[in-house]
């Protein structure tokens, strides 16, 4: 059992939440589960997301040790990012979030939707 208190004004785990609970870190993970993937093929899995936004969840996510990156040595060189260990360990919450909200986007989608 955890220490951490979310209720809390100063608990680390509210910090945790605001890192991994934006739309972008959530699809990027789940984008990543399935196994490395070179930037391009992410970008390309990814509808919607800029370069911009692209790259700056890519260095949160890794900068918070959930995603490693690798420079490929290939003609043009490449880079590949993966999961962590730690962000493995996130695969499992944020593929439940994600496919609970693909099966009630219908039911969620009013006036403010998307």
């Amino acid at each position: 059992m955890s220490d951490h208190d979310v209720f809390l004004a100063d608990c680390p785990a509210r910090s945790t939440l605001n890192l991994i609970a934006d739309t972008w870190s959530v699809v990027v993970v789940f984008g990543l589960g399935g196994g490395p993937r070179r930037y391009s093929d992410l970008r390309d899995r990814i509808g919607g997301i800029s370069n911009k936004m692209l790259t700056q969840t890519l260095r949160k996510l890794e900068r918070n040790g959930l995603v490693e990156r690798r420079d490929l040595a290939t003609a043009p060189a490449g880079v590949e990012y993966r999961l962590t260990e730690l962000g493995r360990s996130l695969l499992g919450p944020v593929t439940v979030l994600a496919r609970w909200a693909e099966d009630h986007a219908e039911e969620l989608a009013g006036e403010d939707g998307p």
